[in-house]
């Protein structure tokens, strides 16, 4: 993006100013208001989710807590002071034009309002994790251009108390002892604002903040100096939105560095190679169901112990998993590759401070994993998955450890960014019903392309227990862990991490969208790898 973008001009009665990093500051009747542009991965994820929530995000947290902890008006301080923290959060999208997209917040004039805003964002139900979880999938779209992020508690399920717990002499709560109930919390985030690793460093604050040794008055009192320190009169003359993923890069100026970056991105391209991929059907409605599978801690140690003695991750060996899975039940184009994609941490890799604190942006890339399809009859089973973890693991590293890996992200954001946009505009087109197709394009004389097509994609997130500092909410037990999106038509998403000293993987896809027998089949397959050979 480029921080020179005219100013968005607003009413004569309205001062506006220039902030860096494309922000820009404006002031109405003593109302702030910030503003920047969405970047083109931000574009990339937005553009797709107007019309039914495509790639909106929720994560599901399972838990056992005294009822006070959760009481309503206590979540909604720690729900109002991490909005503020995060502006993000509590901002709108406009959307002019395709070329002209924004974020815009208007930082709450006080403690009430910030209260108001987040209690507007913040339901409590009485549902089961199941409920919570179905129903944001596949039902009505809980988050909109004017709700970016929305938090969901419920007290209802199955809950049953457990023995009380011990009095501490330094609890801020009056109550002497309190038993504890199960409760489930949804946590709902566009996916412009952030990635995963996001998603989870905030849940911990969550927690952190709810457990406080701190009466309601005392987070009242925090809410208050939050939101003065933050958004007072003369630090919002400074205030600037966190960066889009683009921004967070120095970019050389160079013509030639640029020429020889656009060149290996397409040669890295070209060496894509995928031809596998699931029958697709669309007879009905998108409906996404998420089997999940944990391991105890006993299991998840084993496998652990094993994956640490043939020298890989348990990330690599989920990828070999998944390649083993098909290609038990693949008969046919054994002599092509299957290729899967993952996303890739940028933030080892920024080179530009950020000017705001918060850790609520995007900030992935993507890589591949490709691999044999055939399984050699003369090789032990074991032997072959290992070898492909191995594998796995070396195009993991190269590609994070890649020199030109900001180039390649930056280029694929680009690319992204601008399909986004032609399908945005011609789906827009088709519901006004003006769309023209385009003329054909005439054949050319080449050779035929080689296929590039992923059989799925892994959202691999890692040991979780690394994030989520249990020790700082003694009070809450954190038990069950279940993460997603809303999936568009034909979606599929396989997540694989372990938390609570369990390894869990799940299977989020639309059960309306593939071949019933194949999906179920490669599932089985994928269990019975990882019980046979992990």
């Amino acid at each position: 993006m480029d921080p020179s973008l005219p100013v968005h001009l607003y009413t004569s009665d309205e001062v506006s100013e220039v902030k860096p990093q494309g922000s820009y500051c404006s002031s109405l009747k003593n109302t702030w208001k910030i503003e920047r542009p969405l970047g083109n991965s931000e574009l990339s994820y937005f553009l797709p989710s107007r019309a039914n929530g495509v790639n909106d995000m929720y994560l599901h947290l399972g838990f056992v807590a005294p009822e006070h902890v959760v009481r309503r008006a206590r979540v909604l301080v720690v729900w109002a002071i991490l909005r503020i923290r995060h502006p993000l959060l509590a901002s709108k999208v406009v959307m002019q034009d395709y070329d002209d997209i924004r974020f815009v917040c208007t930082p709450p004039q006080s403690p009430e309002d910030a209260l108001v805003d987040a209690a507007c964002n913040l339901e409590y139900r009485t549902s089961t994790k199941d409920e919570l979880i179905n129903s944001y999938l596949n039902g009505a779209r809980t988050l909109s251009n004017d709700r970016l992020s929305y938090l969901v508690v419920s007290q209802g399920g199955t809950s049953l108390p457990s023995p009380p717990i011990t009095p501490r002499s330094t609890s801020p709560f009056n109550e002497r002892e309190y038993p504890s109930y199960n409760h489930d919390i949804m946590i709902c985030a566009a996916h412009f604002l952030g990635d995963g690793i996001a998603l989870h460093q905030f849940a911990n604050d969550f927690f952190g903040l709810l457990c406080a040794d701190k009466t309601i008055t005392d987070l009242e009192a925090q809410l208050k100096e939050e939101l003065s320190s933050r958004w007072d009169a003369d630090v919002t003359r400074t205030a600037v939105l966190p960066n889009a993923l683009e921004d967070n890069f120095t970019i050389s100026p160079s013509k030639l560095r640029s020429a020889a970056e656009k060149v290996d991105f397409q040669l890295s391209q070209q060496r894509l190679v995928g031809g596998h991929s699931f029958r697709r059907q669309t007879k009905q409605p998108r409906h996404t169901i998420v089997p999940t599978v944990s391991y105890d801690p006993e299991r998840t140690k084993s496998i652990l112990k094993r994956c640490k003695a043939h020298g890989v991750s348990v990330s690599a060996a989920i990828f070999a998993a998944c390649n083993i899975a098909w290609a038990k039940m693949c008969s046919e184009k054994q002599d092509l590759s299957m290729m899967m994609y993952s996303a890739l941490n940028l933030r080892p890799h920024f080179t530009v401070k950020p000017a705001n604190d918060s850790y609520w942006y995007l900030a992935i890339g993507y890589f591949n994993v490709v691999l044999p399809t055939f399984i050699p009859r003369s090789i032990d089973l074991s032997s072959v998955f290992w070898h492909r973890a191995r594998v796995a693991k070396e195009q993991s590293t190269q590609a994070a450890k890649n020199r030109m890996i900001v180039s390649r992200s930056l280029l694929m954001a680009a690319e992204r960014g601008q399909r986004a946009r032609l399908w945005a505009k011609e789906d827009d087109e088709r519901e006004r019903g003006t769309f023209v197709p385009p003329p054909p394009v005439p054949a050319a004389d080449t050779e035929p392309r080689t296929p590039s097509t992923a059989l799925i994609g892994l959202s691999l997130l890692g040991n979780l227990d690394g994030i989520y500092k249990h020790g700082a909410f003694p009070d809450i037990k954190l038990h069950t862990l279940t993460t997603g999106s809303r999936q568009r038509s034909g979606g599929m998403l396989l997540f694989g991490y372990t938390f609570v000293g369990k390894l869990w993987v799940s299977l989020g896809y639309d059960v309306n969208g593939f071949d019933k027998v194949m999906v179920e089949q490669f599932w089985e397959n994928m269990l019975q790898t990882m019980d046979e050979l992990l």
